[in-house]
């Protein structure tokens, strides 16, 4: 399980992407598609059009992390835009922990697929 401090900026990408990509793959995902600055020190997410696999960006103020987590079974609870146009959703630490987790961050259910023995 991933765990980050309260005031870390967690952006979410909206419509899915290409997963081939990597370090400079996401960071310009992260400058051109969402707005943000990706050395800022904030974690941006993004997930493939099946939403079974999503990958993290993250800048330490050393160098850059990706992180990867595919599903073997299921699919991650991913937000939706509400308006036309909007392409990014700011989630707190704590909402991207339930994500990963799997559970619905609409009503707090465990996804079907999530079993843990």
């Amino acid at each position: 399980m991933l765990s980050f401090t309260g005031s870390l900026k967690v952006f979410v990408a909206l419509e899915p992407c290409d997963l081939r990509k990597s370090f400079n793959g996401l960071h310009a995902l992260a400058s051109e598609r969402l707005g943000e600055d990706p050395m800022g020190g904030a974690l941006f997410v993004f997930t493939n059009r099946q939403h079974t696999r999503l990958k993290i960006l993250y800048w330490d103020g050393t160098g850059l992390w990706v992180m990867i987590k595919r599903l073997e079974r299921g699919t991650f609870s991913w937000p939706r835009s509400v308006e036309a146009g909007i392409t990014k959703m700011r989630l707190a630490p704590e909402a991207l922990a339930m994500l990963t987790d799997g559970i619905e961050l609409r009503g707090a259910r465990m996804r079907p697929w999530y079993d843990r023995e």
